[in-house]
């Protein structure tokens, strides 16, 4: 059976790649911190939890004094990618569509034909996974099509990779964040608060609260999946499903997408947002969320529509 753990091997294997090809160029701090992270990956599960917080200190104390900088290896050259573009057009986004195809068209076999019956993937693990499956499709298809150097793969994903510097872990990070600030009570406190607000009965004003909370702790903490234990635990569990007896599905998805909204009004969400503002040289840090505003807001108030009406009007 292919399980979670055949994941964090692959993605670990990626991040020794990385490292040694950073230890090659003497870039100590890029070696370094993307070799703990594959430790991380590749050991995580069969060391303690003391061991793996000393993992994430050492990359917060390298990614701290700096030790992170961009890369430029040697892979094709600009006049050999000038050339691809000018030749194969937007046949280039062939391999990237494997990825989608791989996982959907995956998904719905496993789960609708006798391929299931196989258990080849773990339970409710069967997506992602195909997901992880569709990259190797995608790289192996792009290396036999368009033959570049052997190195140019990995190379490429350094160079990219290094241009994002820590931000592109801060996902993992603050989901991690999302799963302590849960078990240390902070829903139990939010939804002690709530209570004092929200009148008795009052479904509206329970979805609204839900979802203002939602793309608020979102904004703080940067990611929806860090506030979605929160919010959950504070308003959505216990009031929306439990008392009121919404749609579950509802509320949960469109809930996260509440979060999401706040995603794109944050600096906290720097992979996102303040990233790609690097990357493309904009003047202004904060230009991308600026342009985001006008969808965020109105994309939340729909959001509220949709719990109450599909999460309770319809469902009941």
């Amino acid at each position: 059976m292919i399980t979670y753990e055949w994941l964090y091997i692959l993605a670990g294997a990626f991040f020794v790649g990385w490292s040694l090809l950073s230890l090659r160029d003497r870039r100590w701090g890029n070696a370094g911190f993307w070799g703990l992270l594959a430790a991380s990956f590749l050991l995580g599960s069969h060391v303690s939890d003391f061991v793996n917080g000393l993992l994430v200190l050492g990359m917060v104390g390298i990614a701290g004094i700096g030790g992170l900088k961009r890369s430029k290896p040697a892979t094709t050259t600009e006049i050999e990618k000038q050339n691809f573009s000018e030749l194969l057009g937007n046949k280039l986004f062939i391999p990237a569509l494997i990825v989608p195809l791989t996982a959907v068209i995956g998904t719905l076999l496993y789960n609708y034909t006798p391929f299931g019956e196989t258990a080849l993937f773990e339970p409710r693990r069967e997506t992602l996974l195909l997901f992880a499956i569709g990259v190797l499709f995608a790289l192996a298809a792009a290396i036999a099509w368009l033959r570049p150097p052997a190195l140019a793969p990995m190379e490429e994903g350094r160079r990219l990779l290094d241009s994002i510097g820590w931000a592109a872990i801060l996902p993992q990070m603050l989901a991690a964040l999302g799963a302590v600030f849960a078990l240390a009570g902070v829903g139990d406190i939010i939804g002690s608060l709530a209570g004092n607000i929200i009148p008795d009965g009052s479904v509206l004003v329970a979805v609204v609260v839900f979802a203002l909370g939602m793309a608020v702790f979102t904004m703080i903490m940067g990611n929806a999946f860090a506030a979605f234990p929160v919010m959950a635990a504070a308003i959505g569990v216990p009031l929306l499903i439990e008392d009121y007896g919404g749609n579950v599905a509802t509320i949960g998805a469109v809930g996260m997408l509440s979060g999401f909204c706040g995603t794109l009004l944050t600096p906290m969400a720097a992979n996102f947002n303040i990233v790609p503002a690097a990357l493309l040289e904009l003047k202004d840090q904060n230009g991308v969320i600026r342009q985001q505003v006008g969808t965020a807001i109105p994309l939340w108030v729909c959001n509220v529509i949709i719990i109450y009406v599909g999460g309770f009007l319809l469902w009941t």
